[in-house]
């Protein structure tokens, strides 16, 4: 299976889908993946969340990492599995959700928000760390986090992430985000989802740029 860091590089962005019905499910998925997107979550207290990952997972197949958000329930794992979905991301620090996981060679993100959470999920063989919720701290925040944690362990600001604040979080270590009522609520159509996919990948674009200028400046040489 192609790793996390992989599908990272290709889009560091996660669609969370919350509240989507699994007879839309494929349309709106297909408005993302045309956008740009290659990683989709369906949070388990969506309708049918089962339904859903096996509509997209059967309609993209090896194209786009499909999986399962708000897990819980290490129970719950199996069964996103058996619907095809390769991704598993919680809310929460819980050990037994992510190495659930991993027993069944999935990708796991765990929610945390203190370095105790974040070694203890690292020490369970998380494959990210989703930093939530991420309105509660800051890109000040998360450098700090990144002063210690592993360099290319990847960590995901979740919770009221808006496309302007892309760059002051990239800058501080973010490796990308995950986006929620941003891009998504129920009752959206397809085509809107479009429109708000398109502008948001728009917005990372030029903060990656930003940040590439930034780099730059910051290695030229100063004169004394």
């Amino acid at each position: 299976m192609k790793s996390f860091s992989a599908w990272l590089q290709d889009c560091p962005l996660i669609a969370i889908l919350r509240g989507i019905r699994p007879d839309e499910a494929v349309e709106v998925g297909d408005a993302l993946f045309d956008a740009g997107f290659r990683i989709i979550e369906v949070p388990l207290n969506s309708p049918d969340p089962m339904d859903s990952i096996a509509a997209l997972s059967k309609h993209f197949g090896d194209r786009a990492l499909i999986g399962a958000g708000t897990v819980i329930d290490p129970g719950c794992i199996k069964r996103v599995a058996i619907s095809g979905g390769h991704l598993i991301v919680a809310p929460n620090a819980n050990p037994d959700v992510v190495h659930k996981a991993k027993i069944l060679d999935m990708a796991a993100v765990p929610g945390v928000f203190t370095p105790t959470e974040a070694f203890a999920m690292i020490a369970e063989g998380a494959d990210a760390l989703k930093l939530f919720p991420a309105e509660a701290a800051s890109p000040v925040v998360l450098k700090s986090l990144r002063a210690v944690l592993p360099p290319r362990l990847p960590v995901l600001p979740v919770g009221g992430i808006h496309p302007e604040d892309f760059a002051s979080w990239q800058a501080a270590g973010a490796a990308g985000f995950g986006l929620g009522s941003a891009l998504y609520k129920p009752g959206f159509t397809a085509r809107k989802v479009a429109k708000r996919a398109k502008r948001i990948m728009a917005a990372l674009g030029g903060a990656q740029r930003n940040l590439a200028a930034m780099s730059v400046e910051e290695a030229r040489p100063t004169l004394s």
